[in-house]
């Protein structure tokens, strides 16, 4: 072994530990990795930042335009709607509708994006079927998934193991080479879902998600709130009379959050008893002031110690001090996206920016709650925030961080704002693939275009285009490209390729065709598809081509595999959206996901040597 070698391999695997426990984000570790190979001279630096200008790269950017611009006008939400309408009450006609339409929608846009969108429309669903969401969910998500495999501008790892091909002198893939293959793992999928699969499926009513936002009560019992929220009441003899909340530093130095403060205020010859909703910062407490707080017994208890505050331990919350037409509760899921990712809700100033208080952050997998003060936030985490309507709305227009959970069914198709530009939004999307399915011209020239007729047409904004861009995914992708270049560069793709012949060669190429997809499927459960695709296509090329025939069946063996993720719910955001919506547990997926696998490993090996004579 070389010396590029052993680097090459230490690279790579200190990247997939990376990737796999999150110690840093993917778009930091996927930079790291070309500084790596430039700074060890296993790559030049032009060949480092290759993948920036890679035509991968640039068409992804592009499809994220176009996918925006389907969001954004509604035109997704529109179909959403109308299919889920006619969905009835029976399981099993929900559930094909809803691994349709989300199938067919995930075909042409991001399939994150997709159950980002439906997320909240399947547990309204659920709420009005009487249906558990965990029973819909997991459908929803894996019918994303097998969607991505139908076409070549679906996923990212479609469009890489094309370019892969031609980069390798072989016939690329065009945009219905997906089609039959990835039809026949949709329909087996589903037929596997809709029978043996939904009965694998827990029925198991969410512990953090309720099913709509018209019942906030329920969210105040669910999260056990009355357990860890009081009544302070003011004493004359307070230190705290003449302070304002801010001068207190009760929430920042005592770790008790003030929610409303009840108070007598005179009114003529009479007093009236007023509430002060989420009261401004400046508040100045007054003697008598009963203070509705929530924070740990132990900080409440030590915080009336020191100002001479009474705990009135007689008097619980209840749930209309903190719901009202005025105020209410809501919960609020981080999108992948979202900027608040990786900070704490001090360091964002929750409560300045949005005017809202958190009052409970949920984690999939993580039974225990949040310290709300010190735990940097995760995708996926499900915060409970209460406030103004008009607050808690106002969080739906922050597309890029939020998913508000439960809303109304006029928000579900009433809430984007160029609802008149779906129609050219529509004709955009069905010209770019005609084009793309006569071979007019290649994938980046035609979704280039189709970005810029969107923009033109005020679709989207350039700002919003900008917006629509998943800068992360594109990055890792530029970063993973130059680390594919480099195993092949110093021969590990070669060892890893000639492994697998002499392990599974003189089996036949249907046994090396499996073992490719079966490889594809154990990295796709650890790391992103698009990184998975990344490492395993020049495997998969090189193998084909030590076997002397064409790589067409292995490549597409490789981009099935890539979007496999069924068993990890962590390794996509996909499966980590509906996680905790869902209340699922980790062997959930495991349970249900293992069986389509095999399922997808049967469809593969019979039927890509068919449309791909090995």
């Amino acid at each position: 072994m070389t010396t590029d070698m052993l680097l090459a391999i230490i690279i790579l695997l200190t990247a997939i530990v990376l990737f796999v426990t999150e110690k840093l984000r993917a778009d930091i570790v996927a930079l790291c990795i070309i500084i790596a190979l430039v700074l060890t001279g296993i790559l030049t630096i032009e060949e480092g930042i290759v993948g920036f200008s890679s035509s991968s790269v640039l068409s992804i950017a592009f499809l994220f335009v176009v996918g925006g611009a389907v969001f954004h006008t509604g035109l997704a939400s529109m179909l959403t709607h109308y299919i889920v309408k006619i969905g009835g009450t029976s399981e099993i006609r929900l559930l094909s509708l809803v691994m349709i339409s989300v199938a067919i929608m995930s075909a042409f846009i991001s399939s994150t994006g997709v159950v980002a969108l439906m997320l909240p429309v399947i547990i309204n669903l659920s709420n009005r079927t009487k249906m558990p969401a965990s029973k819909l969910l997991m459908p929803m998500a894996f019918g994303a998934l097998l969607g991505g495999t139908t076409t070549l501008i679906a996923t990212p790892p479609n469009i890489i193991v094309s370019e892969t091909l031609e980069s390798a002198g072989f016939e690329p893939f065009t945009f219905f080479s997906f089609t039959i293959p990835g039809l026949l793992v949709l329909i087996a999928g589903s037929i596997y879902i809709l029978t043996i699969g939904r009965k694998l499926i827990p029925n198991r009513k969410s512990a953090h998600v309720v099913q709509r936002m018209e019942t906030p009560g329920e969210l105040f019992e669910l999260y056990k709130l009355p357990l860890n929220m009081y009544h302070l009441r003011v004493h004359a003899q307070s230190s705290l009379i003449g302070l304002s909340i801010s001068e207190s530093q009760l929430g920042s130095k005592f770790k008790v959050t003030i929610i409303n403060i009840n108070r007598a205020e005179a009114h003529g010859h009479s007093q009236r008893e007023i509430t002060l909703y989420q009261p401004n910062p400046k508040t100045v407490i007054q003697p008598d002031d009963i203070l509705v707080v929530q924070g740990d017994l132990s900080d409440v208890t030590y915080t009336a110690g020191y100002w001479n505050l009474r705990i009135m331990a007689n008097h619980p919350v209840q749930d209309g001090e903190v719901i009202t037409n005025e105020v209410g509760i809501a919960e609020v899921l981080l999108r992948p996206r979202s900027t608040l990712i990786g900070k704490t809700l001090p360091e964002i100033m929750f409560g300045t920016v949005y005017n809202l208080t958190v009052l409970s952050i949920r984690r999939p997998g993580v039974h225990e709650t949040l310290n709300l003060k010190e735990e940097p936030l995760k995708f996926g985490d499900i915060l409970l925030v209460q406030g103004r309507w008009k607050h808690i709305f106002a969080l739906k227009q922050l597309r890029q961080d939020f998913i508000v959970m439960g809303e109304s069914e006029a928000a579900e198709v009433g809430a984007f704002t160029r609802s008149s530009h779906a129609p050219i939004t529509l004709l955009v999307l069905i010209g770019m693939v005609i084009v793309l399915a006569l071979n007019l011209m290649s994938l980046t020239l035609a979704s280039l275009i189709a970005a810029v007729i969107i923009v033109l047409t005020g679709c989207l904004s350039m700002e919003e285009a900008y917006e629509a861009i998943d800068w992360k995914s594109l990055v890792v992708i530029a970063g993973m490209i130059p680390l594919s270049t480099a195993l092949e560069k110093v021969g590990i793709v070669g060892i890893v390729a000639d492994f697998l012949m002499n392990t599974l060669g003189n089996a036949g190429p249907i046994f090396m065709l499996g073992g490719v997809f079966l490889l594809t499927v154990i990295f796709t459960q650890l790391i992103s598809n698009t990184a998975t695709a990344l490492l395993i296509a020049p495997v998969a090329v090189t193998a084909a081509v030590g076997l002397n025939i064409a790589p067409q069946a292995f490549m597409m063996a490789v981009a099935i595999g890539a979007s496999m993720a069924f068993i990890s719910p962590v390794s996509t955001p996909v499966t980590m959206m509906v996680m905790g919506a869902g209340n699922y547990k980790f062997s959930d997926f495991g349970k249900v996901g293992a069986p389509l696998i095999l399922i997808t490993f049967l469809v593969v090996i019979f039927v890509l040597p068919v449309l791909w004579p090995l």
